[in-house]
């Protein structure tokens, strides 16, 4: 008998529960109350802090992946980037936050610098694991799962055109990689903007510093992804057109039905 497909991850829980409920517990919930009442401004039920406020968001989503690391008894390479990606978000926090309600002047240098490092270590990754036999690049996009790759192989050995499929894959490797040392770069402008005039010595800094992060956690998402997506469609159609050269294969001949 064949085993049943294994259930896929809830694409909207995913997105809920990594950026749009952190976000909103960053914006509305970082207000201090004792803070709230300094400046003569009213104070709600919600208004818990940043520190509270600042735990709780990085709560959900690092408990989310556990959760379904534990379920699904399977690692998966998104959700262990973004609990890694909240370590690191919750670790320079701590650092960055002062005993005395300040934040660090460099505050927005060291997180846009957080920001980028991780997409620009998976883009040097993905340039070297080109000449290894696991390319990233298959694992995210030119894999069995998308491409008929056994017939596809099977045609460029018969035509003898084994250099050049392997020239193909290495530039579609490298504009992969692209991809990512754009979504660094992206990453480190966007936290720069957010950071600017961020006053690290005013009374409420915590909580300016938390509805920032927030910004950068949704905006992020948005004008990182949407970049990114592109660069899947580019390459993907630069990768069904050398393979179509290559091997004479039509675009469904060349992919799997969906």
């Amino acid at each position: 008998m064949s085993q049943a497909p294994a259930k896929q991850e809830n694409s909207l829980a995913n997105i809920l529960i990594n950026v749009l409920i952190p976000v909103m517990i960053l914006s509305f919930l970082s207000k201090d109350p004792a803070i709230q009442e300094k400046l003569g401004k009213a104070v709600r039920p919600w208004h818990i802090g940043p520190v509270y406020s600042m735990a709780i968001a990085l709560a959900l989503p690092l408990g989310y992946g556990i959760w379904h690391f534990i379920k699904s008894r399977k690692a998966n390479f998104f959700s262990g980037l973004g609990m890694v990606s909240i370590l690191l978000t919750g670790g320079l926090t701590l650092y960055l936050w002062n005993q005395d309600g300040s934040v660090k002047p460099n505050a927005g240098m060291l997180f846009g610098l957080k920001e980028a490092c991780i997409p620009l270590v998976l883009g040097i990754a993905i340039l070297c694991s080109g000449k290894s036999k696991s390319p990233l690049l298959n694992t995210f996009l030119y894999n069995d799962g998308l491409f008929d790759i056994r017939k596809i192989e099977a045609t460029i050995a018969a035509r003898n055109n084994q250099l050049a499929y392997a020239n193909l894959l290495k530039r579609a490797t490298v504009m992969f990689s692209c991809s990512f040392f754009t979504s660094s770069v992206m990453n480190l402008c966007l936290a720069l903007w957010f950071f600017r005039g961020f006053d690290h010595q005013a009374i409420d800094a915590l909580e300016k510093y938390n509805q920032i992060v927030g910004k950068l956690t949704g905006w992020g998402f948005a004008v990182i992804g949407v970049p990114i997506l592109i660069f899947f469609f580019l390459i993907l159609r630069y990768l069904l057109k050398g393979l179509h050269i290559l091997t004479g294969m039509k675009d469904d001949e060349l992919m799997l039905p969906r």
